[in-house]
Parts: C-alpha cells; sequence; structure tokens
C-alpha cells in the first residue's frame, strides 16, 4: 500500500478504466469508508480531494464528526437502528441504508430539514445481510416517497461475499433493473444514485451501472 493520496490516485484511474470498458462518461462518486480509521487518516483523504466519507456506525461517526475537515459530507453506510436516529441527523447528511418504514418514519418525525437516503436491497439474497427484498422494494419505496422529510435519491447494494464474478455481476445488474424500473415509477429527478461496489468489486459495479462506489481497504488499508 502506498500512502492515502497515492492510493486514493490509484483507485480513481481504475473507476476511469471501468468506466471506459463500461462505456460510460457518467461520474462515479467515489466514498472514502473509514470505519475504525481515525480523525487524522480521513483528513488525509479530504485534503487528498474526497468529500465523501463513509461510516458504518453512528456512535463512532460522532466521536470523529467534529474533527473532520469542513467540506466533507458523510455517508451512514451501516445499519441505522430507530434510537440512534436523532444522533445520526446531526452528522450525516446521507443514509445509504435505509430497508424499513419504521426507521423512515423515526426520520422523518424527527429531521429539520429533508434527509437524503437509499434504500438497502438484498439483492443477492443472503439472509446474513441487511436490504429489503426485491419483491418488497416497490411497496418500501412508495411509502418513503409520501414522506415529507425523507428524500429518496436512490438504491444500495452490496455483492455476494464470493469470488464467483457471475455472481457478483448479477448481484448488480439485478439492482441496476430495479434501480431503472423504480426510476420509472418515482419519476424523480432526485432519484439519480445507485450505490454499488466496495474494495473487492467496485470496478465490476461500475461495469455494471454503479455512479458511487464505498471504498476503505483500497484507501486506507487493511484494518487491524
Amino acid at each position: 500500500m502506498g500512502t492515502i493520496r497515492e492510493n486514493i490516485e490509484r483507485v480513481k484511474e481504475r473507476i476511469e478504466r471501468a468506466k471506459d470498458r463500461a462505456g460510460t462518461r457518467e461520474g462515479v462518486t467515489l466514498v472514502a469508508v473509514s470505519k475504525t480509521y481515525p480523525v487524522e487518516m480521513i483528513n488525509e483523504a479530504v485534503q487528498a480531494g474526497v468529500r465523501d466519507i463513509g461510516e458504518n456506525r453512528v456512535q463512532e461517526a460522532a466521536q470523529k464528526y467534529e474533527g473532520i475537515i469542513e467540506g466533507a459530507k458523510l455517508h451512514l453506510v451501516g445499519h441505522l437502528q430507530r434510537n440512534k436516529v436523532k444522533r445520526a441527523l446531526d452528522i450525516f447528511g446521507m443514509v445509504q441504508s435505509i430497508d424499513k418504514i419504521e426507521t423512515a418514519l423515526e426520520i422523518d418525525k424527527r429531521a429539520a430539514a429533508p434527509l437524503d437516503i437509499l434504500i438497502e436491497i438484498n439483492a443477492s439474497g443472503e439472509p446474513t445481510k441487511s436490504g429489503v427484498s426485491p419483491d418488497g422494494l416497490s411497496e418500501l419505496a412508495e411509502a418513503l416517497a409520501s414522506l415529507r422529510m425523507i428524500r429518496v435519491r436512490g438504491l444500495m447494494t452490496i455483492g455476494p461475499f464470493t469470488d464467483d464474478e457471475k455472481r457478483i455481476r448479477d448481484c448488480f445488474a439485478a439492482t441496476r433493473k430495479h434501480f431503472e424500473a423504480l426510476g420509472k415509477t418515482l419519476r424523480s429527478d432526485d432519484f439519480d444514485v445507485l450505490s454499488m461496489g466496495m474494495s473487492s468489486d467496485y470496478e465490476l459495479a461500475i461495469e455494471e451501472g454503479s455512479n458511487m462506489v464505498r471504498i476503505g481497504t483500497a484507501i486506507f488499508g487493511r484494518r487491524t
């Protein structure tokens, strides 16, 4: 591993090559996932040009966010419990992990301004993962669209935990189809984010249509 700046440049180069293979000029937002890493390393990433920072846990983010350089947008990429909603609203500009109407209702009740959210879909069907099932996606999206303080920006998924490239691609391709279908139903200009891909599979995700990737290890190194 190089420095954080070098790692970011390497990731950006690979993103561009993946876009070329996919034949797209659409921008891809890089979210640097900083769970377990200290504020100093996060600020190195921000100084290197990353403006989107992902955290898995509200409590950990709360301990860090006041020390993060101004101008960074924090994303919650892990599960949000209802009892952590109030604190999360003080910290995050986007929550990528909404999969239950109950959590969204709590946000709607407490938020002072509309919050950007992504619906997390369990496209791989793995029982250990969070996310709404594909069969329940339309119903959840319709319920969320009626809430005043929720702005549904798109979908998020986690690829299957496997080395089987075909399975990974199939999962991402299926999520893209759900994204496109739901976009036609919602008819909202704000519905424009497809968050797929992490350090091990983000190039495949981009080739299958992702326009946001969540990268931790490839930027910050392996966690201890």
